[in-house]
């Protein structure tokens, strides 16, 4: 390989580095295994929990990574150190999550303590996890509590079910929160100043390279800061529409389909 463009890669998950079927392909498993051994540092951030995201890059070879996880509410190691943590506040995690909605057509659900809970069964939702095993408890929110909370995210069958929920949420909650989509059908609530940009930050503050040595890739709104901080940021063919229109200074580069990070890497990299 030749000389290290970058020190750092960071991804996205779903819709970036994982393929339809919602898992790392033996393409991109190979190029992030090459990368590794050639000391260029992994670092994933996603909206998922870090069990299920250790879970699915724990089947690859890299036995060193930084994961960043809920937005940017944790990071952790590969080994499972937690490297930072910021919850919602208890009252207002229990407030977002009993906030009123047409049931019919969105479904509420929080990150807690390593733990997935849901408003309703939506038995599509474990095509997303399958690899990982990370699964949902169904639990009345009105019963249940806010403590440990990552985020809480309500998921829609179309954005238009999305709107006035979110403007009830910037109305109550203002400054408290940080509000995203990781995709268009699905609104993500954590606190205040919690973004993957924020904790990417935090993460290679502690190293001896900065943010301008990174090359990051992604395709929804919570990508947004990450992808404009960095040395280079990239996004995916598939990127949501707003998310383009957002960032038009970004490079696009091909689908999660095709495995496009994998291949975008290996030109840059000058792998064989």
């Amino acid at each position: 390989m030749q000389k290290r463009p970058y020190r750092a890669i960071v991804s996205d998950m779903d819709g970036t580095l994982l393929n339809e079927h919602h898992v790392i392909g033996d393409f991109t498993a190979q190029t992030l295994e090459h990368l590794y051994d050639n000391k260029v540092d992994i670092i994933l951030a996603t909206g998922r929990n870090y069990f299920d995201v250790s879970s699915i890059l724990k089947k690859t070879k890299v036995k060193e990574a930084v994961l960043i996880t809920s937005n940017g509410a944790q990071a952790h190691n590969l080994q499972g150190e937690l490297l930072l943590n910021n919850a919602l506040p208890e009252e207002i995690a229990y407030q977002v999550m009993n906030l009123p909605f047409d049931d019919k057509r969105v479904c509420v659900n929080s990150y807690q303590a390593d733990g997935w809970f849901i408003n309703k069964d939506i038995p599509e939702l474990y095509k997303y996890h399958k690899d990982s095993g990370f699964l949902y408890e169904v639990v009345d929110f009105k019963q249940h509590h806010g403590r440990d909370t990552e985020k809480v995210f309500f998921i829609a069958r179309t954005p238009a079910d999305l709107v006035e929920l979110e403007q009830r949420l910037r109305q109550d909650f203002g400054e408290k929160i940080s509000l995203t989509y990781s995709t268009p059908i699905c609104l993500e609530v954590m606190n205040k100043n919690v973004s993957k940009a924020t904790a990417l930050a935090q993460v290679i503050g502690q190293r001896e390279y900065g943010l301008q040595d990174c090359i990051a890739f992604g395709d929804g709104m919570n990508d947004v800061e990450m992808l404009a901080e960095v040395g280079k940021g990239c996004m995916m063919g598939n990127a949501d529409p707003r998310l383009i229109q957002r960032c038009p200074q970004l490079e696009t580069i091909g689908c999660n389909t095709d495995e496009a990070v994998a291949v975008y890497l290996r030109a840059i990299f000058g792998m064989d």
